[in-house]
């Protein structure tokens, strides 16, 4: 066994326990407790570097994050444009008609006191025009407009040249997660392309030789969960998932997997505990790696790592329990992504507990929880290790700090770019 199913292992029991010593053959001599959950967090987002810029077309830059801040090439609106369909007016009134406008349509002469022209919303307004006269606000025989319910006042329905934003005014910061909006917004500005932080490459290697990919579980044999969940989870944090590939439960196809493996972050699943075929650690060290979290004080998800390649790439290992893998997911990948990718948002919340949560006595605890009215968290049940239940109804991970927490305090919620709502 390598931690995956409810079946017990030293690694399951481990969890269950606390007992810090896992008494595997890999792992003979390993004592400690691990880094406590925020300084791993930390750990993560400092261990690398954003990724390098690249320009691409405004329709191959949703999901990536801006490079460099974005300015506008043009004032918006780039002239004074009509906010309605109507009239543009010159004076009181009543006016003298003298044609129409359309939008893409330019003014080629000014209009007149005492005249109006017919025009349509986003259409350029002639110079000399002091209002748009909405259309259902005025009564035209065809030669004269009159307004219905008085004269419209200066500037009335009138959208100003640069009354959003000048030519050269900074609209996003770099590391703006770039949305439909912020596409929208930069083709406004006048952008045919964007500078944007390459995507994180990901390999995820699903090991554990007891895994299915189909069927049903039998004969002693599990379906792999995380192989379906770990790679749309990863895109919602930024990353481009290039692989999932199954390993066997065999060092040397370990091995062969990560230092074959040149995306930017290899993910493993399972096998880092210390069970008999838990290979993680003995390939990391034949592999020259340095590792820089090996454990971490949560629950779940204690035997979680981070190291980094001789390659300057990086490796996270999760727990191979599909809970446990989730917090390893959220505790490392997550903030080491992020800075990949050259996010800046930040991926937590905070929301008041509903109830009360026990708490270990030493460890963080990360339980699923659902929101109500947006500023509750009710914790949900189903929170072994092993199980999913729980966490496919939420909304996010709540934090629970050693000890527990009461109803009514606050607690930090992880959501790293998923919700139930968001896909």
């Amino acid at each position: 066994m390598t931690g995956r199913g409810l079946l017990d292992s030293p690694a399951r029991r481990q969890e269950q326990s606390g007992d810090p010593r896992i008494p595997g053959p890999n792992n003979v001599g390993r004592t400690h407790r691990g880094i406590a959950w925020p300084e791993a967090l930390r750990r993560a987002g400092r261990a690398a570097c954003p990724l390098p810029a690249v320009r691409v077309p405004l329709a191959d830059a949703l999901g990536h994050t801006l490079a460099q801040p974005l300015s506008a090439l043009t004032d918006l609106p780039s002239f004074d444009t009509s906010a309605m369909d109507g009239w543009a007016v010159s004076g009181p009134g009543p006016w003298r008609l003298a044609g129409r406008l359309l939008a893409g349509q330019a003014p080629d002469v000014s209009l007149p006191d005492g005249h109006a022209l017919q025009i349509a919303t986003g259409a350029a307004l002639p110079p000399g025009a002091t209002a748009v006269l909405r259309w259902e606000d005025g009564r035209s025989d065809g030669t004269v407009l009159h307004a219905v319910h008085g004269v419209p006042a200066a500037g009335r329905d009138i959208r100003v040249r640069a009354q959003e934003c000048r030519a050269g005014e900074d609209l996003l910061a770099r590391g703006t997660l770039v949305t439909p909006a912020v596409l929208g917004l930069a083709a406004a500005a006048g952008y045919d392309a964007l500078y944007v932080t390459q995507r994180p490459r990901v390999d995820v290697l699903v090991l554990g030789d007891e895994l299915l990919d189909h069927g049903m579980p039998t004969g002693g044999r599990i379906r792999d969960a995380l192989g379906p969940l770990l790679p749309p989870w990863l895109n919602a944090m930024g990353a481009e998932v290039i692989a999932v590939r199954r390993v066997r439960d065999d060092a040397d196809s370990l091995h062969e997997a990560v230092t074959g493996s040149d995306a930017d972050l290899v993910l493993t699943t399972g096998g880092t505990a210390g069970g008999p075929v838990d290979f993680v650690h003995p390939v990391l060290r034949k592999a020259g790696a340095r590792v820089l979290v090996d454990g971490v004080a949560v629950r779940p998800g204690h035997p979680m790592l981070l190291a980094q390649l001789t390659s300057g790439k990086h490796l996270v290992g999760l727990p191979g329990n599909p809970l446990a893998a989730v917090s390893g997911l959220l505790t490392l990948a997550a903030p080491l992504l992020g800075t990949l990718a050259g996010r800046t948002a930040n991926m937590t919340a905070t929301a008041v507990l509903a109830a009360d949560v026990p708490g270990h006595a030493t460890d963080t605890r990360l339980i699923p929880v659902t929101l109500q009215n947006g500023t509750q968290a009710v914790p949900q049940d189903f929170t072994d290790p092993a199980m999913l239940r729980g966490l496919a109804t939420a909304d996010a991970m709540a934090v629970i700090p050693p000890g527990g927490a009461p109803a009514g305090s606050r607690t930090t919620l992880l959501t790293a770019g998923w919700t139930r709502t968001s896909h």
